[in-house]
């Protein structure tokens, strides 16, 4: 039974920590003070660790062994009760190499937020510990003017909604030469996203015994526990200490694989997956709900594309494929609970999560 953290309510601690990238420097160093008089606006009360600003370390905020002491320290901690990342990052996974997974499994269950390499602790969160997790927004994302996104995450953080959907608009990165011009610094955060295109799901499922894409109205559905994250980090745990997939699979029976990559390229990213598919991860896979790549979006390599690159890796497994889905890097991102128990279900071009065990 994975574990459900308590809701937090208006009065509460939220302890910022920086396991992976600190906000050391612009813009985020000024988004993580916006962002912080927003959310205690809102009425909550912020513990921001020492390692939440430092940029001393080698691609990581500070030291490994000091960045895991704080997140280990503030999960334990009964005088804070959430957890929001300070920011994505690279190297993360020598974080964990100091949190032990096991012993956080002794204290009462807290939620955490983060994504991207924040995958290196949600994951074994879910898979070691038993504890679920948020795949959402780092600190400095709550700078901007809220929308679906913030509000959806704090819905979640405080227990007030269950049933989730994806947005209408997508905000692609420009390469216009403006683009080459530092924005100010109220650009960070007295603007929504810059919108830029309609979404449009991309659905595979099987029709007989060939996998076949669908219309984006198409109707598909299926249930089962919510997991996943950066396709970027996943890979790289397989085999290692944190591969706890071969229990987490005989304890839990459906599993909808929540994926999304970030700086893969189309062939790094069809590797990544074969890699998970031959370490026996998505054995019990029910579906699988795939965001939009930010490396490998729109992208051709010899014929491989974000498309290709997951059907023909996970075609054998008969399940429904959503792909282009509000998850993950490219904007706007669909904060998912990993861990829980969800139906995941597609109607008229959207992507919809009801959850069954919050």
């Amino acid at each position: 039974m994975i574990k459900r953290p308590v809701s937090i309510k208006k009065g509460d601690v939220i302890g910022i920590t920086a396991p992976s990238f600190g906000a050391a420097t612009e813009p985020y160093s000024t988004m993580i003070d916006v962002s912080l008089d927003k959310i205690k606006e809102r009425g909550y009360k912020i513990l921001e660790g020492k390692t939440a600003r430092l940029g001393d370390g080698i691609g990581i905020s500070t030291d490994p062994k000091v960045a895991a002491s704080e997140l280990m320290e503030f999960y334990k901690r009964d005088d804070i009760n959430a957890i929001i990342s300070a920011g994505g990052g690279e190297l993360m996974n020598e974080t964990i190499t100091h949190v032990d997974f096991i012993e956080l499994g002794k204290y009462p269950p807290k939620w955490f937020m983060g994504y991207s390499d924040n995958t290196n602790f949600i994951f074994p969160l879910v898979t070691m510990t038993g504890v679920m997790g948020i795949y959402g927004p780092c600190i400095s994302g709550f700078a901007k003017k809220w929308e679906g996104t913030e509000e959806d995450s704090f819905a979640l953080l405080e227990g007030t909604k269950t049933s989730f959907s994806g947005y209408e608009k997508v905000a692609f990165e420009t390469d216009d030469e403006d683009d080459q011009v530092p924005p100010k610094a109220d650009y960070y955060y007295d603007c929504t996203y810059e919108y830029n295109a309609d979404k449009e799901l991309v659905i595979y499922d099987f029709v007989g015994s060939d996998v076949k894409k669908l219309s984006k109205d198409a109707e598909v559905s299926f249930e089962g526990i919510l997991l996943g994250g950066c396709l970027d980090v996943l890979a790289n745990l397989v085999g290692t200490r944190f591969d706890n997939m071969k229990s987490f699979n005989e304890k839990n029976q459906d599993v909808i694989w929540v994926l999304e990559a970030c700086d893969l390229t189309p062939m790094s990213y069809r590797r990544a997956l074969w890699n998970l598919r031959e370490a026996g991860w998505f054995t019990n896979a029910k579906g699988f709900v795939i965001g939009r790549p930010r490396a490998a979006f729109s992208q051709n390599m010899m014929g491989v594309d974000q498309y290709n690159a997951a059907t023909e890796i996970l075609k054998d497994f008969n399940v429904p494929i959503i792909m282009d889905a509000d998850i993950g890097h490219i904007d706007p991102m669909l904060p998912v609970v990993m861990g829980a128990n969800a139906k995941v279900s597609t109607r008229n071009n959207n992507l919809f999560v009801d959850y069954l065990s919050l």
